[in-house]
C-alpha cells in the first residue's frame, strides 16, 4: 500500500514502513501475511512442461517488472538498469545495456520503440537495437509499464497523472490529470493499447479509455467501488493490466470485482465480486482471476458464471495468471509455476524457477511461457 500526500502524519502511518508499504497487503511482497501458505503435495504431473532457458536481468528490489513480445523477442529489465532483448524460442542474447539510472518499471514498447521507468519518475525510451532516443521527466515515481502505439508513449505516475509522449521526438502531446484517493496499494496497474485508444488502470478502482492522439476520455468504469467505514475498509484498485480479447476489455480489483466492459463503450458484459492484487487472463471461453486469499477462479467470458475454483495453493502470493493451450498456468512466492486444467482447475503440472517471488505479468511467446521473478530470473517454460 502507500500513501498519499493528503495521509501524512496519520496514525495509521505508524505501521507503514519507510518506503510507505504495509507488509501484510503489499503485492511485492514475498508472501500473504497473517495466514500459512498452503503446502505442495507431491504432483504425478499429467501435462509434459520443461525450462526451455533462463536469464538474469537483476533484483526487481521491490518493484515489478513484466516482460515483453517484440515480433520473436523479448524484453526485460531489472532495478539495477538492465535492459536486454533475447530470441523468444531459445533465449539467445541479442544485445545487453545498461540505462544511465536505475528502473522502476518496464517494459513497454510496440515494436519500434522500447519504454522504460527510471529512478525519480524519469521515462527513457531506446531503440530495438539498444541505442538511447531520450529521456522525459515525470511528475513523480513510475510503477506501471509504459503503453505504446500509434506513435504514443503513455506513461502513468504515482500521483495519478497520465501523459502522452511523442515516441520518435520524447515531447509531452497531453497530460491528463486524475485524483488519487486517500490511500492506495503500492502496485503497477496496467495499461493496454486498443486501436486508437489506450485503457488504462487507476487507483480507486477505475478503468478508462483515452484518445492516444489527444488524451480526452472516452469512457471511464468502476470495477471497484469504495465500501466501508475506514480509509481500509474503502481502499480499492486495480490489480495488474487490463487485459483485451475481441471485444471485451476484462479486469479485476482489489476489494472490487472481477469484470468484462464492451472496448469500445465501456458497457458491462458483466461483473462478479471478487479481491485480487494481481491480473486477469482471458481466452475464448475462460476469464481467470487469482483472489487475495490464493485461490484461482475460472470464469466463463460469456456471462461471467462460475466455471470452477482452486484453493489449494491458500495464502502462497498468486501471480497473474496465464492461459496457454487445455492449461492456465500461474506462479506463486517461492517462484514455482503451477500448470491446472482451464477445464475443471485440477493440477496438471508444476515448474520450479530460481525460489523467489514471481511478479509481473507472465507473457506468451510462441511455446513458452515466460516469467520474471523478483531475483531478477527470466524462465521460458516450454508446454509440450
Amino acid at each position: 500500500m502507500r500513501i498519499t500526500r493528503k495521509l501524512v502524519g496519520v496514525g495509521v502511518l505508524a505501521l507503514m514502513t519507510g518506503c510507505s508499504t504495509l507488509s501484510s497487503l503489499n503485492p511485492f511482497g514475498s508472501k500473504s501475511k497473517g495466514a500459512e501458505p498452503a503446502k505442495l503435495v507431491e504432483l504425478k504431473g499429467t501435462m509434459a512442461v520443461r525450462t526451455a532457458w533462463k536469464l538474469d536481468v537483476g533484483k526487481a528490489r521491490g518493484y515489478q517488472f513484466s516482460p515483453a513480445l517484440a515480433g520473436n523477442t523479448v524484453v526485460v529489465a531489472g532495478a539495477d538498469g538492465s535492459i536486454a532483448r533475447v530470441e523468444a524460442a531459445d533465449g539467445r542474447q541479442l544485445w545487453r545495456i545498461k540505462a544511465p539510472t536505475g528502473l522502476t518499471a518496464g517494459v513497454g514498447t510496440d515494436g519500434n520503440v522500447i519504454v522504460v521507468g527510471g529512478a525519480d519518475g524519469e521515462l527513457l525510451a531506446f531503440d530495438m537495437d539498444g541505442k538511447a532516443l531520450w529521456r522525459h521527466q515525470l511528475s513523480s515515481e513510475i510503477l506501471s509499464s509504459p503503453a505504446v502505439g500509434q506513435g504514443v508513449v503513455v506513461a502513468r505516475s504515482i500521483d495519478n497523472r497520465i501523459v502522452g509522449i511523442d515516441a520518435t521526438t520524447g515531447q509531452k502531446r497531453w497530460t491528463v490529470q486524475r485524483t488519487a484517493p486517500a490511500l492506495t496499494l503500492r502496485s503497477a496497474p496496467g495499461m493496454v493499447v486498443y486501436d486508437k485508444d489506450v485503457i488504462v488502470a487507476q487507483p480507486a478502482g477505475k478503468l478508462g479509455a483515452f484518445l492516444l492522439a489527444t488524451g480526452a476520455p472516452r469512457w471511464e468504469v468502476e470495477v471497484g467501488t469504495a465500501r466501508g467505514a475506514t480509509e481500509l475498509e474503502r481502499m480499492t484498485d486495480i490489480g495488474g493490466a487490463p487485459v483485451l480479447f475481441e471485444s471485451d476489455v476484462c479486469a479485476v480489483a482489489y476489494q472490487g470485482r472481477v469484470a468484462c466492459y464492451d472496448v469500445a463503450s465501456g458497457s458491462p458484459r458483466w461483473t462478479r465480486d471478487l479481491s485480487s492484487t494481481v491480473g486477469v487472463a482471458v481466452d475464448q471461453r475462460f476469464v481467470f482471476a487469482a483472489d487475495d486469499k490464493g485461490a484461482l477462479h475460472a470464469f466463463n467470458r460469456d456471462g461471467g458464471a462460475s466455471a470452477w475454483k482452486n484453493d489449494k495453493l491458500a495464502f502462497r502470493s498468486l501471480s497473474t495468471p496465464v492461459s496457454y493451450g487445455r492449461a492456465v498456468a500461474v506462479g506463486d512466492y517461492e517462484g514455482y509455476v503451477h500448470f491446472l486444467s482451464r477445464e475443471d482447475g485440477s493440477f496438471l503440472a508444476r515448474a520450479a524457477t530460481d525460489g523467489s517471488a514471481i511478479g509481473g505479468t507472465p507473457l506468451v511467446a510462441g511455446s513458452n511461457l515466460i516469467f520474471q521473478t523478483h531475483n531478477g530470473t527470466v524462465t521460458a517454460i516450454a508446454v509440450e
